[in-house]
């Protein structure tokens, strides 16, 4: 996994657990640290986290390490 695709994972993570906040207990914890929903700093994380969930749809795509490792994923001769 590369660095921008682990930074988008933290990213990706950092947005669920906001999301996890507000859905279970109406706090939205991006805009109680950065002054609202409205201001340029939380409008900047909420964007950042969206772009690192379309980073992240490329690795439903990408075939997993144990598949690449295992014995039925190599060709016969």
């Amino acid at each position: 996994m590369s660095t921008i695709q682990r930074i988008a994972l933290v990213l990706t993570i950092i947005g669920a657990i906001n999301w996890g906040l507000v859905g279970f207990f109406q706090f939205d914890l991006v805009a109680a640290i950065f002054g609202g929903q409205d201001s340029a700093l939380a409008r900047l994380v909420y964007g950042l986290v969206g772009i690192a969930g379309l980073i992240n749809i490329g690795l439903l795509f990408a075939p997993s390490e144990e598949a690449e490792h295992s014995p039925e994923a190599r060709p016969t001769r």
